[in-house]
Parts: structure tokens; C-alpha cells; sequence
């Protein structure tokens, strides 16, 4: 039999409510990858992430930046520029991060056969 859950597990003073990451978030650890090798432009950014409009981008730079995962710099010098670069926490979830990649690529065939079928038999009803 399975223990029950600890019915303070998400109390207020709880760390895991700080986390960045949340079940479906599609964009922060992409945007952590796309900052991996150092600071990068808005523009920079809207490259590879060709689907995320300026307005949710901007959002989720602003919860990382929140969050003390990413520095935002405004630059003053003749070409006045804004960059986000990964602070060291931000840094620090690389290495977790590339594990999962991996994971996912060992098991991605496994996940897309699941995904299928979950959706035969929600079609099949």
C-alpha cells in the first residue's frame, strides 16, 4: 500500500512553491538553453524560439529574472542594448537539465507510443 501524502507538502513556507519549473511550463527551460553559452538579445532569442510571441517571451523572462535565474543588463554605451544572461543559479540547472534531455532521448520512442495511444483511446472514447 502507498503512504498517504504528507498533507503539508505544499505548505506555504514550502520551497517547492519557488520553483520555476511547473508541469507544462514550455518555455523556461528552452530559454535556459538558448542563455547556456552566454548573454543573448531578445531578438537572439526569438530565433529558436520561432513559436513564442514577444509578449509571452518578455513574461518568461521577467519569472526567470524573478525567479534569480536570469540577469537582465541594459547596456548604455553608443549601441544602447538590453542581453539576458544566466545568473549562477540559473547556471547551476544546466547539468539537471542536460540529464533530463538525456532521459528523454533514451525513452523518447517509449513516450511517443504512449502519447499514441493515449490518444486512440480518447478518440475511440
Amino acid at each position: 500500500m502507498t503512504q498517504p501524502l504528507d498533507p503539508d507538502m505544499f505548505d506555504p513556507l514550502c520551497p517547492s512553491t519557488l520553483s520555476p519549473f511547473r508541469i507544462g511550463d514550455k518555455w523556461a527551460g528552452m530559454i535556459i538553453r538558448c542563455l547556456e553559452h552566454g548573454p543573448r538579445r531578445f531578438s537572439e532569442l526569438r530565433i529558436p524560439l520561432r513559436g513564442i510571441t514577444a509578449k509571452v517571451l518578455t513574461q518568461s523572462l521577467r519569472a526567470l529574472e524573478r525567479d534569480g535565474l536570469v540577469l537582465r543588463t541594459a547596456h548604455a554605451d553608443p549601441l544602447r542594448r538590453v542581453e539576458y544572461g544566466l545568473t549562477p543559479l540559473g547556471r547551476s540547472l544546466l547539468e539537471p537539465m542536460a540529464a533530463m534531455c538525456a532521459w528523454a532521448e533514451q525513452h523518447w520512442d517509449e513516450l511517443l507510443d504512449a502519447r499514441e495511444e493515449s490518444l486512440s483511446l480518447d478518440r475511440t472514447g
